[in-house]
């Protein structure tokens, strides 16, 4: 079942590349006293993710965080050590926290995960956005194949 709007953020294990190596962040530290804004994106370093999702919240970051967002997070199923290329490559500093769902746990706890496998990219999650206050689901979108538009940073901006 897909999560919506008032569901609690499921517990889960997501992972950070750091300058020290891959560390846990649990959910309820990333989302418990604060209004975290999540995006899930298909794959680190994929065209639409790399051109336009992620830019479009580092570039709008200022921007939520003055409509009270604390967190930023963009989440893929890849690994750490993917995720933090990624963002050394975009260019990523505080903007953005950039996590790692390598198995996909969350992902399906979220009810969003995207099954490419006859694509040769096993499972993934689908394009999605959700805000949380408190560790509370206040917005969802999840776009559909191949769109982009109710995920993207502007489209957060206009609900918050």
């Amino acid at each position: 079942m897909t999560i919506k709007q008032g569901d609690a953020i499921p517990a889960a294990k997501l992972m950070q590349a750091t300058a020290e190596g891959p560390k846990e962040v649990s959910t309820e530290e990333l989302f418990g006293g604060k209004t975290v804004v999540l995006f899930g994106v298909p794959g680190a370093f994929t065209p639409t993710c790399s051109a336009k999702h992620l830019p479009g919240f580092v570039t709008q970051a200022d921007a939520l965080k003055a409509k009270g967002v604390d967190t930023i997070a963009c989440m893929s199923v890849n690994d750490a050590f993917v995720m933090g290329a990624w963002a050394k490559d975009q260019g990523i500093t505080d903007q953005v926290v950039m996590l790692a769902d390598g198995s996909a746990g969350f992902t399906k706890a979220l009810g969003l995960e995207l099954d490419l496998t006859a694509r040769g990219l096993g499972i993934r999650s689908q394009r999605f956005v959700l805000v949380a206050k408190d560790g509370r689901v206040t917005h969802v979108a999840v776009e559909a194949p191949g769109a982009f538009e109710v995920s993207k940073a502007e489209a957060v901006l206009a609900v918050l």
